[in-house]
């Protein structure tokens, strides 16, 4: 279903009432500085807003303007990112920041075809910097946006096809011309706050909506039932253990390859997947496991595993690759998330460990 012209004049403004009243205080919207805000946009990615407020707070301590990012070591980059996942996007920031250091001279292009030429922005991030900080009509498309728009258009069609989503981009763009000379940034805030708070996906508050008047799926009944979605593929299950090896006041740790596919750069703990479970799949490495320790579940993309953490000891000659560390460097080192997730597990069996262990990574 396409939107009518007549709708769109008179929306804005009830939206833009609203979020003046209503807007979450969040740390990002103080400001217009390109980079925080370009910050918050890439953090925001597939992550929760509450999750992503500490990281945003420390990573403007460590890294508060966009030469120091430009200089920072990518270890300390990755360990200041470290838990947030998606670590590509830290690695996409530091090369688009030392293009805006070398080619900008530190300052943003200020067009939305100029942001789009830095590496990791696409169009969202891209009309997100343009609008709220430079005030481009360039409308944004995510996910909070697509369920508001197919509700107010009752549009049955799968939301997440290319073609529907390109519809969906020009519907927000038609409605995003219609805001104030002033309002664009406010205006593509104002959408993403509505479906983040109100426009739920499940249980919509339709109530008290400022956009009810406008809302077809509503007069419809049928807005629990938008945006239409594909199934997704079944995840694949998969296991994996995780073996953590004391000596003393060491642990004993690899780090992946630069060139790894997934979480290059990082360090983890000794780990087997799939067939290899048993404790032979470990033997090949040195390793002797012990008493397993706990479960722990980790799911990536289309793959939901579930992990079991053993107390092991090294049997043999250590593994090419493999070295110790102690308590305090590891604190600094960025780990994968499997190998935070079984350091969790290891933690709440503080009887079985010595007691540096315990201390030095406390669980709250």
């Amino acid at each position: 279903m396409k939107s009518s012209s007549k709708q769109e004049p008179s929306l804005a403004q009830p939206l833009l009432r609203w979020y003046r009243r209503h807007k979450r205080d969040l740390p990002w919207r103080r400001t217009k500085d390109p980079y925080c805000v370009w910050l918050s946009e890439v953090m925001l990615q597939q992550t929760r807003v509450a999750t992503v407020i500490p990281y945003y707070e420390r990573f403007l301590e460590k890294f508060p303007t966009i030469d120091r990012l430009a200089v920072a070591p990518e270890q300390e980059l990755l360990e200041v990112w470290s838990g947030l996942g998606y670590y590509r996007r830290a690695r996409q920031m530091q090369a688009a920041a030392r293009l805006i250091v070398s080619e900008y001279g530190s300052e943003f292009p200020p067009t939305y075809d100029g942001l789009k030429k830095l590496p990791g922005i696409g169009d969202y991030t891209a009309a997100a910097i343009s609008s709220i900080t430079r005030g481009e009509k360039r409308a944004v498309l995510d996910g909070n946006v697509i369920r508001v728009l197919t509700r107010l258009l009752d549009d049955d069609r799968d939301s997440g096809s290319a073609s529907v989503r390109s519809d969906l981009q020009a519907q927000a763009q038609a409605l995003i011309e219609t805001a104030g000379p002033r309002s664009a940034g406010a205006f593509n805030q104002a959408m993403m706050e509505l479906g983040a708070t109100l426009c739920t996906p499940r249980k919509p508050q339709c109530l008290v909506c400022p956009l009810g008047e406008f809302c077809t799926a509503r007069k419809r009944g049928t807005q629990s039932e938008r945006p239409v979605k594909r199934p997704k593929a079944a995840s694949e299950k998969l296991e994996l253990a995780v073996a953590i090896v004391v000596k003393g006041r060491r642990l004993l740790v690899m780090q992946r390859p630069a060139d790894a596919a997934v979480m290059a750069g990082f360090w983890e703990f000794p780990e087997v997947q799939g067939t290899e479970l048993s404790d032979h799949g470990f033997q090949r490495i040195g390793i002797r496991l012990g008493e397993p320790l706990g479960l722990f579940r980790h799911a990536i993309t289309f793959r939901d595993y579930k992990g079991v953490v053993y107390q092991a000891r090294l049997a043999g000659r250590l593994s090419k690759g493999y070295r110790w560390v102690s308590l305090e460097e590891l604190r600094s080192l960025p780990l994968t998330t499997i190998s935070r997730k079984a350091l969790a597990v290891a933690q709440r069996y503080p009887g079985k460990w010595r007691k540096p262990l315990d201390s030095a990574f406390p669980t709250t």
